[in-house]
């Protein structure tokens, strides 16, 4: 990681190709998110802050967004970086002791077990 920046880490691997993946908070709305970030858990700036490495400190801003907890594919963090400041989002590496490989495999298992609604179009 630029900088000797630790966050919490997964690596992933599919179909032979291994993909790292790291923890972060964000107060960024989905849409802003690349094609291979995945939201483990969403709920108030409040609930999800508490993940953070370092203490945010509080924003009005902030108090009235919705936060993530999200994974970000190691090789597109500086575009995410570079697209979420754009948009005056917070993007804050994760705890590594709340948040390490048991927590996260945990996490993402159950994002991946997950019902996906389907469309039945008809």
């Amino acid at each position: 990681m630029p900088g000797g920046l630790t966050t919490p880490s997964i690596t992933v691997d599919i179909g032979g190709q291994r993909r790292v993946y790291h923890a972060f908070v964000t107060t960024a709305p989905p849409a802003l998110d690349g094609p291979a970030t995945m939201t483990l858990h969403t709920a108030t700036f409040a609930d999800v802050a508490g993940f953070a490495a370092s203490p945010i400190p509080f924003h009005a801003e902030f108090g009235r967004q919705t936060a993530r907890l999200v994974l970000i594919e190691s090789t597109e963090l500086a575009w995410h970086r570079a697209r979420y400041r754009g948009e005056h989002c917070l993007l804050a590496p994760a705890d590594p002791e709340l948040l390490g490989l048991r927590a996260l495999q945990q996490w993402l298992w159950q994002r991946l077990a997950a019902r996906v609604p389907t469309r039945v179009h008809g």
